[in-house]
């Protein structure tokens, strides 16, 4: 039997050519009339410069595609038909969102680093112009695959739909994020961070699931069950991102303390300031130094010991493993036994383990 990760290892190279289908390493005229037919008079070389190249030089900094995977399984695990040649298309339409948020949120946070390398927009060749019309690119140019797409008109309305709702609900959670690590919120609650994770980070792993219980044409009930498993592994991964942030991890390009700089209010940080038995002194100086944005190595370091001394980390943990697994457990009994629901139980091990 096939291990997921083989699966995606087999999945990546033929995600990433179905993409550039769609967003080619070099626009032509030919290619751009995809996008625009009425291409005569367009500037190749200012697209190229402007979409292709960053695009192109974000995506070639890795990743393991997990999402396009995800639809995929779900898609066949809702009794979809694997050997549809057309449905790869779909696919990556939250892979290439997903691409397009994150040069965006760089640009919002501030970030100096993403995937090893300086983020977009403080590269001299591309710049915050245009890292931030690059990502606004990909929110926009998915729809024309719906568009252009033959799946019958009453499956292209609920794609529409879910897409419109995703992306408003992605905004939504961006928002809420934004306002928190600016520290206006003093009193986040656990309740309000997952809620935030739900409808910020679930929100493309829910859009695929959507995605693919729609094509596969499975009903409300079962779309919305299976959606909201797929929403809690978008959920875990957020939690388990948070942690890797305080424990470091150079495989997945990671600075520790990037969070502290920025002043996010992650997980941990919602746990401690939460904590009855936490000292006062403690939670203000948490919050003052997540209020200062420091990049002092020191002072993240003060804040990151007053994280752990708490237990937050552990705790984070623990929790991202009990939201998947009661999910999981939700679905396993509406899922029909296959290769596809054998690999979806395997993803979500894999996602608490944060291997991918």
């Amino acid at each position: 039997m096939k291990k997921l990760k083989d699966v995606l290892e087999e999945n990546a190279k033929k995600i990433d050519e179905r993409i550039e289908k769609y967003i080619p390493k070099r626009y032509d005229g030919g290619l751009l009339q995809f996008v625009y037919k009425d291409s005569t008079n367009v500037d190749l070389d200012a697209v190229n410069r402007a979409i292709s190249e960053p695009f192109w030089e974000f995506l070639g900094r890795g990743g393991k595609r997990w999402r396009p995977t995800l639809f995929l399984l779900v898609y066949e695990a809702l009794g979809g038909d694997p050997k549809n040649p057309h449905i790869l298309d779909f696919s990556i339409i939250p892979e290439i969102i997903h691409n397009g948020t994150l040069m965006v949120d760089d640009i919002e946070d501030g970030s100096q680093m993403r995937r090893g390398k300086p983020t977009l927009h403080r590269m001299e060749e591309f710049g915050l112009d245009i890292a931030l019309n690059c990502g606004n690119f990909m929110y926009y140019l998915p729809l024309m695959i719906v568009v252009r797409s033959n799946v019958e008109d009453k499956k292209k309305l609920n794609i529409y739909e879910a897409y419109i709702q995703e992306m408003v609900n992605l905004s939504l959670g961006q928002g809420m994020d934004l306002v928190w690590h600016k520290g206006y919120a003093r009193n986040v609650s656990i309740e309000e961070y997952i809620q935030m994770c739900s409808l910020k980070t679930g929100t493309l792993a829910r859009m695929s699931s959507k995605f693919a219980g729609i094509l596969a044409g499975a009903d409300d009930e079962t779309i919305k069950r299976v959606g909201e498993f797929i929403e809690s592994l978008g959920v875990a991964f957020q939690i388990q991102d948070d942690v890797l942030d305080i424990t470091g991890s150079n495989k997945f390009g990671k600075t520790i303390g990037g969070d502290i700089t920025e002043g996010k209010r992650s997980f941990m940080v919602v746990h401690v300031l939460q904590d009855k038995n936490a000292k006062e002194e403690d939670k203000r100086r948490l919050r003052e130094i997540l209020d200062m944005h420091t990049g002092d190595k020191e002072l993240i370091r003060e804040a990151i010991d007053i994280i752990r001394e708490y237990g937050a980390v552990d705790h984070a943990k623990g929790y991202a493993e009990k939201i998947v697994t009661d999910a999981w457990n939700d679905v396993d009994e509406i899922l029909p036994e296959s290769v596809a629901k054998n690999l979806l139980k395997e993803f979500k091990d894999y996602l608490i383990e944060r291997e991918i």
